[in-house]
Order: structure tokens, then C-alpha cells, then sequence
């Protein structure tokens, strides 16, 4: 019974090792990167569009105080 005992304490420590190892691996990055695709295309045009209202806004106060 000790025998079987140890064989499989060691085989679990071995997957825990095994799993708790963090490597960054080649899906992760190709998942990180699909991810990354939409944010860095919507992110110059949410800027622009931010100048844009914001320019508008101060055009529409000028106006206003006139």
C-alpha cells in the first residue's frame, strides 16, 4: 500500500508542477493579438472623434457668448 501511495503522491505533485509552470505560449500570444487587432484600429478613430465634438462644442460656445 505505501508503495502505490508514493507513486501517486508523485505523479500528482508532477501534474501539479507541470500545471502551475506559467509559460507564455504561442496561443496566448495569438490570442492576445486578436484581442489587441480591434482596439488599436477603433482607438485613433475614438480620438478623432473626441477632437472633433470637442471643437464643435467650443465653435458652439463662441457662438453662444456672441
Amino acid at each position: 500500500m505505501k508503495k502505490w501511495w508514493n507513486k501517486k503522491r508523485a505523479k500528482t505533485r508532477k501534474r501539479r508542477r507541470k500545471v502551475s509552470n506559467e509559460t507564455y505560449t504561442f496561443a496566448d500570444g495569438l490570442f492576445d493579438l486578436l484581442f489587441w487587432i480591434p482596439e488599436l484600429i477603433l482607438f485613433p478613430l475614438r480620438i478623432i472623434f473626441w477632437l472633433l465634438k470637442g471643437v464643435g462644442k467650443w465653435i458652439g460656445d463662441i457662438f453662444d457668448i456672441v
